[in-house]
């Protein structure tokens, strides 16, 4: 009973403060603080979106795809990179810096080239959505197998254990918890990616939907299209968390022990 309690208490002062957002919104637009034809009110963004929930659900779901074929694609270069860099410490110095400057580079700037190379399908988004992704995963990772006990370590080479058991039962373990923290910020970057790439060049896909409605001024659908971006990012971010706690079943079992200590 304390345990839902606490977890109702966590989530009221989020809930209060969106509702008051959306109220001074409405208000804004009520008083005709803002134009109306700059700023709909959240009525008619509603109604935008129950009126186009088909063309939206379609776009969606081409985002989405791109979206987690990006995410897939940047997860496994991501984790190859990150375990060969920490096997090996000379790639490591040679390729970290490399890594940092693909991140300096802006994602406006990549994306036209990449249309250029790759034509209006779904690959240039993909490619873009590996791009914004990969680097927080990476990070994280090595992070997390620089961040393993030496004594554990030197334990399990006295037992004998070679590099792959080392890796398997003490390095990966230890950089799971870095691991989903990375894959958290690249789920959010990752529908972002793949609805700029969409804005300069495509057939399909919400970034797609927006710069149209943009272009009619229909600006009630363009805060239609945010809602839906910002929907599916924080679904994203639920799934990761979700998966988290079930792969990683041990820390619940800390945290409730401490929850219980309380």
């Amino acid at each position: 009973m304390t345990k839902k309690l606490q977890n109702i208490t966590d989530k009221l002062p989020p809930l209060i403060a969106l509702l008051g957002f959306v109220l001074i919104w409405q208000l804004v637009c009520f008083f005709k603080i803002v134009p109306s034809f700059m700023l709909p009110s959240p009525i008619e963004v509603v109604l935008a979106i129950i009126n186009d929930f088909s063309t939206l659900l379609h776009h969606g779901k081409v985002s989405l795809i791109e979206t987690l074929a990006g995410l897939l694609l940047g997860i496994i270069l991501a984790f190859v990179m990150a375990t060969v860099m920490d096997r090996f410490v000379v790639l490591d110095k040679a390729f970290y810096p490399l890594i940092i400057v693909s991140q300096t580079i802006p994602t406006i700037a990549i994306a036209p080239i990449l249309v250029l190379w790759m034509g209006f399908g779904m690959a240039p988004k993909i490619t873009l959505v590996v791009i914004t992704t990969f680097f927080p995963i990476t990070v994280g990772l090595l992070e997390g197998y620089k961040s393993v006990d030496k004594d554990s370590l030197n334990l399990l080479k006295a037992m004998g254990a070679d590099n792959l058991q080392i890796f398997y039962h003490l390095k990966f373990p230890r950089a799971m918890p870095y691991f989903f923290a990375g894959l958290k910020i690249s789920a959010s970057y990752a529908v972002v990616g793949a609805v700029v790439s969409e804005w300069l060049g495509g057939f399909e896909g919400l970034g797609v939907y927006m710069t149209r409605v943009k272009k009619a001024y229909s600006f009630d659908k363009m805060f239609a299209v945010i809602i839906v971006i910002v929907i599916i990012s924080l679904l994203l971010m639920k799934l990761v968390k979700e998966i988290g706690k079930m792969s990683m079943p041990w820390l619940n079992l800390a945290k409730n022990e401490n929850v219980n200590q309380k």
